[in-house]
């Protein structure tokens, strides 16, 4: 017999992967016990406001603050807006686009308080990226800002509402001509809330399928036993709200604990210090390239009132942490996650930080390190990472990618570690195509997809080339149509046609030209030999 569901639209709970190919979630701790019935955003938003937090301040941004009533009040509106006036059902997705602002904030409350689903998209996508998700998750109808609207048409969105706008008929409008209550969906907490798009390792981007009670188990565990923040804390960082990184340092997290966060539209290494600075931030959520930049241009007093930094998305290198706690005295907290388990489950933090080492399997989480055939490998060895907890991977309808990244009931992460003796898990490399760079994940084969469609270029093959400010960097190998086109304008207008195609982090910032790919018999570009240089 099916679970129940508040959902009248089925299309996410019926393209879960089946029940026997999900990794076994475990429910370990207290805060865990979750009731059948469970809302994320009434949790995190009307029960703040219920306890009295009303008037406290929820969002900073542009130098004015929006509290916790401030918030549900936009978001109730909003949510009156998609059942009343848009006629949207439980279990619709909704996609949105802006940068990090209040509006987008109270859109991705109002959408789980409707009981649809969240479908976040970062504002950097193009239109054939839009257009990949808004065809994947069966989009119903698009949020967006009122700026970054044009690749969204270009992408074929057709039920599509702007905000941040003046217009008529925008939801700016739309929200003020609507109650500031709301009758919230009564979801359960096996219903969909969100679905997250990776960046991919192989191709398009893959929607990953998160229920209300995963947005509040990454609540419970990381921030509660590793952050612990208090609600006199103001959080800030870089991280797009679209990446869940950014989705729980900057708003479910803070709001779990009564706290804040200064958001900010660009955040950018130049530009984060004066946020923390203006804000009197004390947390900071950013990649390590982040923390590099800034400890070698801001001065020591812009973050005289930091008391914790956080960094993801690419591994911390010791270096960098030992700088950063030269400077400012704080132990970085590097963060080990995956949008597939939706935020960090592996890491340490102050004393119990080992530098170099990423960390533990944090409260609510286990990990282990495995072979090829799953087995447990003693520590000091290297292999695959699997872990299990709260929350787990589930693709859209991919049975291929989910038999590949979930075996024997454990998450395989794609990344290779080994384990010492204490149990802190060490980063050794990726297992796939993965391009790790500034904190972005960035795939090979969509860069040469990409490329491809240029007119000189024959072939091309991309791999991630070790770069000393961002980790690593986007390198092309290609081969001409015409070797005399081989000129350094040609690598500019191959670099601008990738830029004006898909998000510009993904451009190749090196590209080299070659008489040919190194290739196996069965005809597979052999990437190792352009990685180590034994091709060229």
């Amino acid at each position: 017999m099916p679970e129940p569901t508040a959902h009248v639209d089925t299309f996410a709970r019926d393209n879960l992967p089946p029940r026997d190919e999900w990794p076994v979630m475990t429910f370990d701790l207290p805060e865990l016990k979750f009731p059948e019935r469970l809302n994320a955003a009434v949790e995190l938003l009307d029960r703040n406001v219920a306890a009295g937090n009303g008037t406290r301040p929820c969002l900073w941004f542009g130098g004015k603050a929006w509290s916790y009533a401030d918030l549900l009040d936009r978001a109730n509106r909003i949510a009156n807006v998609l059942v009343r006036d848009l006629g949207l059902k439980p279990g619709n997705r909704v996609l949105l686009r802006a940068a990090n602002n209040p509006m987008m904030v109270a859109c991705w409350f109002a959408v789980l308080k409707a009981g649809c689903i969240a479908v976040a998209t970062m504002p950097l996508l193009r239109a054939r990226e839009l257009g990949y998700i808004l065809d994947k998750a069966r989009i119903d109808l698009s949020l967006c800002d009122a700026r970054l609207i044009d690749e969204l048409v270009a992408a074929g969105a057709r039920d599509l509402v702007a905000f941040n706008s003046d217009a008529s008929d925008s939801l700016d409008a739309r929200m003020a001509r609507q109650p500031a209550t709301f009758a919230n969906c009564d979801t359960y907490a096996h219903d969909m809330a969100l679905i997250a798009f990776t960046s991919g390792t192989t191709g398009p981007a893959k929607g990953t399928m998160h229920f209300h009670r995963d947005v509040m188990a990454i609540c419970d565990c990381f921030p509660r036993y590793i952050l612990r923040p208090g609600p006199d804390d103001i959080f800030c960082g870089s991280p797009p709200l679209a990446f869940t990184f950014g989705l729980g340092g900057l708003v479910t997290f803070p709001m779990r604990f009564g706290a804040s966060t200064a958001l900010a539209e660009k955040a950018s290494p130049d530009l984060l210090p004066r946020i923390i600075q203006d804000n009197r931030a004390t947390i900071v959520f950013t990649a390590p390239t982040a923390y590099r930049a800034m400890r070698d241009t801001a001065p020591r007093s812009a973050f005289a009132t930091l008391r914790q930094g956080v960094s993801a998305g690419e591994h911390l290198p010791p270096p960098i942490f030992q700088a950063w706690h030269d400077f400012t005295g704080i132990k970085l907290i590097d963060g080990l996650g995956a949008t597939e388990m939706l935020h960090i489950f592996v890491t340490s933090a102050g004393d119990e930080t080992r530098p170099g080492a990423t960390g533990k399997a944090i409260p609510g989480y286990q990990a282990k390190i495995v072979d090829d055939a799953g087995r447990d490998l003693p520590d000091g060895e290297i292999g695959r990472l699997a872990v299990r907890g709260p929350t787990g991977c589930r693709y859209l309808a991919d049975p291929e990618r989910q038999r590949k990244y979930v075996q024997h009931g454990w998450n395989l992460t794609g990344d290779a570690f080994k384990r010492d003796r204490d149990g802190y898990f060490w980063y050794q490399a990726r297992t796939d195509d993965m391009i790790v760079s500034a904190g972005y994940n960035i795939s090979g084969p969509e860069v040469e997809t990409v490329l491809l469609e240029h007119p000189l270029v024959r072939e091309c093959a991309v791999v991630g080339a070790p770069d000393s400010e961002r980790g690593m960097i986007v390198k092309a190998f290609v081969v001409l149509r015409d070797p005399r086109d081989a000129r350094p304008e040609t690598v500019k207008a191959m670099q601008d046609f990738v830029k004006a195609e898909i998000a510009p982090y993904k451009y190749p910032r090196a590209i080299e030209f070659i008489d040919a790919l190194p290739r196996t018999e069965t005809g597979k570009v052999q990437r190792y030999k352009l990685r180590t240089g034994a091709a060229t």
